[in-house]
């Protein structure tokens, strides 16, 4: 059950992850191969495993710019915007 709790965990990006735009490129590349219906079932696992990768990847790279669009239009209860150092990434 250990497993199934570390894929809920918020995921952040690997230094070595491809940038979001490349994942993406990449990500196209492989449906488009695997929907080619010309690979192997090992072929076809190996590039379904690299997708899953990718997608994870990506998903954490958004959610990390989805929550500093959230802070940087943040408006406390008076109406004020909220001003405050972001974390440098």
């Amino acid at each position: 059950m250990k497993k199934a709790a570390a894929d809920k965990a918020p995921l952040k990006a690997q230094p070595d992850a491809p940038g979001f735009e490349d994942a993406l490129k990449r990500l196209t590349a492989i449906v488009e191969r695997l929907e080619s219906g010309e690979l192997s079932l090992e072929q076809s696992l190996s590039l379904f495993e690299e997708g899953t990768r990718l997608s994870r990847s990506s998903q954490a790279q958004l959610d990390a710019a989805e929550k500093r669009v959230e802070e940087l239009l943040a408006i406390d209860a008076s109406g004020q915007p909220v001003v405050r150092e972001l974390d440098p990434e």
